[in-house]
């Protein structure tokens, strides 16, 4: 791809990376948009979340969605080798790939991938996951359409980072809104101020083991008084 062309449709990917506030549309979009740019047989991404949790919530082909999922389950491959280990990993012939035995002839047997190329998705705060490209010859991605892939995966790390602060910050606001209006409901009932209403969610919190949020929800879904 001419250099022009490349440096034009990397800045319209990061404007409309820049107005999607949702992780799970932001990596489809990465998808997509990786899959028209290298371009890649198959593109998919692999996200660990904020308790260390993998997995691959977007793909543009299913078999490329198995592919990711069989290198969790074997615990060997380099959609996992870009997350933890390096920032770019390539195969140019997974046929005979040493690196990654099972897991190599599991994919070029049963998806008929033959060369790989992943990128990790990482900022100064923490490790995101991988972008992973899935190749279905030998060799499919040049020197060139590598430094292009790890600039697409630069704008694509700033992209998820972004959403994924908002949808923490989104679900934040929902939790504690659902219990300051639990508390509400219980200040009401019994006449009580905000600290004695709140001393009652966490004291059947711990009564129950059961997180506070979730005793909210139910007193206001239900409206029965907690620990009754």
């Amino acid at each position: 791809m001419e250099q022009d062309s490349l440096s034009e449709r990397m800045a319209e990917l990061a404007r409309d990376l820049r107005s999607v506030s949702d992780p799970g549309p932001v990596m489809q979009s990465i998808v997509e948009a990786t899959a028209a740019l290298i371009p890649a047989d198959m593109v998919a991404v692999t996200f660990v979340d904020e308790h260390g949790g993998i997995e691959t919530p977007a793909s543009s082909d299913p078999r490329a969605a198995r592919g990711d999922e069989l290198q969790y389950e074997l615990s060997e491959g380099p959609c996992l080798d870009a997350v933890w280990r390096s920032e770019l990993v390539t195969s140019d012939d997974l046929a005979a790939e040493p690196r990654w035995p099972t897991w190599s002839a599991r994919v070029v047997e049963e998806l008929g991938v033959r060369s790989m190329l992943c990128m990790q998705l990482f900022t100064h705060e923490r490790t995101l996951g991988a972008l992973n490209l899935y190749g279905g010859e030998p060799r499919a991605f040049s020197g060139s359409q590598q430094v292009e892939a790890v600039a697409i995966a630069a704008h694509a790390a700033v992209a998820v980072a972004s959403a994924t602060k908002i949808s923490n910050l989104d679900r934040g606001l929902a939790r504690r809104t659902v219990v300051g209006q639990a508390t509400g409901i219980l200040m009401e009932r019994f006449d009580l101020d905000a600290a004695q209403a709140f001393s009652i969610l966490t004291r059947v919190s711990g009564q129950e083991s059961r997180k506070v949020f979730d005793i909210a929800t139910s007193l206001v879904l239900t409206r029965e008084t907690p620990g009754t």
